[in-house]
C-alpha cells in the first residue's frame, strides 16, 4: 500500500470524506456491483463486529435557534482492515450491517492509491445518480418558491 505525503492531507481528507458521503447514500445493490468491479478483494478482518444502533438527531428552528433533540435514527457501522491494507469504516442510516461492511471495504480499497483510480472510476455511475437526483429535488424545490412583494397602491 501506498501513503499519500503529509502535504496531501487536507485534500486526502476532503476527497475521502465525500467518497464516505457518496457510500452513505448509495443502496445495496449499488454497494454490490462496485465491489464486484473491484475484485479481486484482498482478505477481510473484522476490526468490530458490524452492528445497529442508534443515533440522535438533533436541530436547529431557523439554523440559528437553540439545539433540541428530534428524535433517534437507526444506524449501521462497520470496521474492517483488508489484509496488509488500510482500515476502513462506514456509517449508514438503516438497518444493513452487511451494507455497511461493503462500505467499509470500499473505503479500505480507496485508501491504497494504487486501487483508488478503479474505485473512482467505479464510482462514476452512482455520483451521477445521486448528482441528477439531487439536482431534481432543487427544481422540485425552486418550483415551490413564493415571492412576497408589496405594491404601491398610489394614494398619497
Amino acid at each position: 500500500m501506498t501513503v499519500a505525503s503529509p502535504s496531501a492531507a487536507p485534500e486526502r481528507q476532503s476527497a475521502r470524506q465525500a467518497l464516505m458521503a457518496v457510500l452513505a447514500r448509495a443502496g445495496k445493490g449499488e454497494l454490490d456491483a462496485i465491489l464486484d468491479q473491484l475484485a479481486p478483494i484482498p482478505a477481510v478482518q473484522d476490526l468490530r463486529a458490524p452492528e445497529i444502533g442508534l443515533v440522535m438527531l438533533r436541530g436547529r428552528i431557523g439554523g440559528d435557534g437553540a439545539a433540541f433533540n428530534l428524535g433517534e435514527a437507526t444506524v449501521s457501522r462497520a470496521a474492517i482492515r483488508l489484509e496488509g491494507g488500510a482500515p476502513g469504516f462506514s456509517y449508514r442510516l438503516g438497518r444493513s450491517p452487511a451494507s455497511a461492511r461493503v462500505a467499509a471495504v470500499i473505503d479500505a480499497l480507496w485508501q491504497d492509491e494504487a486501487r483508488r483510480a478503479a474505485v473512482e472510476a467505479a464510482l462514476v455511475p452512482l455520483r451521477a445518480r445521486l448528482a441528477e437526483g439531487a439536482a431534481t429535488v432543487r427544481a422540485e424545490t425552486a418550483a415551490t418558491k413564493v415571492d412576497f412583494f408589496t405594491l404601491v397602491r398610489g394614494e398619497d
